[in-house]
């Protein structure tokens, strides 16, 4: 009995023991028996990049900016002389035109029409008095002839000569009286030596106005102008020296503005005439000032003019053509990096010389030959020398 119970005692010990050994022994089993998992191809697979042949080409550098169209001559009209204005011209209103010597304005002028005629009165007597004493001159001179020859001299006063040089120059005095007189006469009417147009008037028909009030602006339409701010960067690239100033429009960097209006684009052609000598201390930007002929007339497009307070774009051509190696702007990484396929299928990443980039290509002057391949895919993790696979999804002739 008690060898019974001590086989008990042992086989509730040993009875889990050898059921986890006996799991254990079938796991080994089964996967044993589970078939061995293919080896991986242990060969990296091959990046695939798109590529682009870069080109050689003689092109002319453009340079994009803005500006706003402004008059080359601009004007506020101020009266020189007060008076009431008893006329206004139809083409004194705001955006009306106006031609070279149109009457504009009028100041009421009685008081200097009566003031022309005791100016003219002024003269007439201050002739008359010096007539008078070249009379009473030569009669002196008479009388102190006998004199002389007694030894005795005669002064300028006793010959009358004083009183002479007194009314020549009371003379002189009255005519300048009379100048300024007509001169305020003229000054009642406004009028320009230019055609244009007015900007803004600010007096009406009836209003008292007095030197130096001001009547309105007024702008010239023989010509307008854009200041157009470019980056130091820009400048070389259109060759251009700072206090650049056109000899000959024909020859100055073409400009071609353009803008929106109503969903329709318009474009104006003009020239580069100058370039500021200094850098702007607020901006560091460089002004060039473009000019274009005739807004309003001959330079507008199916009669839409350039007018005055149009914001533009412009694309500003370079001086000369350069020879240049011509690529997709996607080729282009970290502002001056190119990665280059060689014809071992292999990565180069090639520092190039930028001359000029725009939303679809860059324009280079070294780093990359005519006829090498271009990576223009992305590419994160780029090496130099690794081996890729280029796709040619764009060769430019």
């Amino acid at each position: 009995m008690e060898m019974r119970s001590v086989v008990k005692k042992l086989l509730k010990v040993t009875a889990p023991i050898a059921v986890l050994f006996a799991g254990i022994l079938i796991v080994k089993g089964l996967a044993a028996a589970r078939p061995a998992p293919e080896k991986v191809d242990e060969e990296t697979r091959l990046v695939s990049l798109y590529v682009d042949e870069a080109r050689s080409d003689a092109i002319q550098v453009k340079v994009e900016t803005q500006g706003e169209v402004r008059p080359k001559t601009q004007i506020d009209l101020i009266p020189q002389v007060s008076g009431r204005i008893v006329g206004l011209s139809e083409s004194f209103n705001d955006g009306a035109e106006f031609r070279a010597g149109d009457l504009l304005l009028k100041i009421d002028d009685t008081d200097y029409r009566l003031a022309l005629a005791n100016a003219e009165a002024a003269v007439a007597r201050a002739q008359t008095e010096l007539e008078r004493q070249l009379a009473t001159r030569d009669i002196k001179e008479k009388e102190w002839s006998g004199k002389r020859q007694a030894g005795e001299q005669p002064t300028d006063f006793s010959l009358n000569l004083t009183q002479v040089a007194q009314a020549e120059a009371e003379l002189r005095s009255a005519k300048a009286q009379l100048r300024q007189a007509r001169l305020d006469l003229e000054r009642t009417e406004i009028r320009l030596p230019f055609d244009g147009r007015v900007r803004a008037r600010e007096v009406g028909i009836g209003q008292f106005v007095t030197a130096g009030t001001p009547l309105g602006t007024v702008f010239s339409t023989d010509t307008v102008e854009v200041r157009l701010p470019l980056t130091d960067t820009q400048l070389v690239e259109l060759d251009l020296p700072l206090g650049y100033t056109a000899d000959d429009a024909l020859t100055a960097p073409r400009v071609l503005f353009s803008t929106t209006l109503g969903n329709k684009e318009y474009q104006w052609e003009g020239r580069i005439v100058r370039v500021s000598a200094a850098v702007d201390q607020d901006t560091r930007l460089i002004y060039a000032t473009a000019e274009v002929a005739d807004p309003y007339g001959a330079a507008a497009v199916e009669g839409m003019p350039m007018a005055v307070g149009l914001f533009v774009n412009a694309r500003i051509g370079g001086i000369e053509e350069l020879e240049a190696i011509v690529m997709p702007r996607l080729a282009l990484r970290n502002e001056d990096k190119v990665y280059v396929i060689n014809e071992e299928n292999r990565l180069e990443i090639r520092t190039v010389e930028v001359i000029s980039t725009s939303e679809d290509q860059v324009l280079v002057a070294s780093g990359v030959a005519p006829g090498e391949h271009v990576v223009t895919s992305t590419l994160p993790n780029a090496t130099d020398g690794m081996e890729v696979e280029p796709l040619f999804r764009n060769t430019q002739s």
